[in-house]
């Protein structure tokens, strides 16, 4: 063997090695940020709900309220389309000050929906997010196909939706929440793929993979978050 293939050789190997070692730290780095989220925006949804000044500064305000979910989408966006704009500690901090931002606004469930019938669809998003992203990262079958109709899809139920409120059809917001169950239990399963396919390619733990790893944080955050939500409409029981 000369020399160069002796290069080459090593070079495959300690490739392989960085490999094996980045890939599972930057996965890990995925589920600890969105855990991490979750908890934030439990945790002040809770806040929130226990505070009845809070709760009608925000819900009696229509200015405040729709401010809030102004500011939501703002994040969202900046996190997502400027990340490579933004320092991974920035983006970190806006991802977090979303997740508050988010917790305030869905503390409103807790004025329509019992605390226990909270707590047990949770643990049945929590199982079944778990089931679909496991599928996701296991399977073998491209979800890319499925993923462009799931998107379509899900146009399709935000147009719907809107529509919706000036209907005030109860039928209508019933098939919503069955169509959304459905489409974020399939986005569940797509985006983890997704996620294994961009991180499977990175090398090293640079800041750029850290912000990949973080958007992907972002991406199931928001699928579990809206799995919940749409859980919820179908199986939470009302305060009276």
């Amino acid at each position: 063997m000369n020399t160069r293939e002796f290069d080459i050789d090593n070079y495959y190997l300690e490739r392989d090695e960085m490999l094996s070692q980045v890939f599972p730290a930057l996965m890990r780095k995925v589920y600890l940020w969105m855990t991490l989220a979750l908890t934030i925006t439990g945790m002040t949804a809770y806040g929130v709900a226990t505070s009845p000044n809070i709760q009608a500064l925000i819900f009696q305000n229509t200015a405040i309220f729709w401010g809030l979910m102004i500011g939501e989408l703002a994040l969202v966006m900046i996190v997502s389309a400027g990340i490579n704009r933004l320092s991974l500690t920035t983006a970190t901090l806006l991802f977090a000050l979303y997740s508050v931002l988010n917790g305030v606004t869905m503390s409103s469930i807790f004025l329509v929906y019992t605390a226990a019938s909270i707590a047990k669809v949770f643990f049945i998003t929590a199982a079944t997010f778990a089931a679909m992203a496991f599928y996701g990262y296991t399977t073998k079958r491209d979800l890319s196909r499925m993923g462009a109709l799931l998107f379509m899809a899900l146009i399709g139920l935000i147009i719907a939706t809107v529509v919706n409120i000036f209907l005030k059809s109860s039928g209508l917001d019933l098939i919503l929440s069955y169509g959304g169950v459905l489409i974020f239990v399939g986005l569940t399963a797509w985006d983890s793929q997704k996620i294994k396919k961009m991180l499977s390619t990175q090398y090293d733990m640079s800041e750029g993979a850290q912000k990949l790893a973080l958007l992907g944080a972002l991406s199931l955050y928001l699928d579990f978050i809206n799995l919940f939500l749409y859980l919820l409409r179908i199986l939470g029981n009302r305060n009276n």
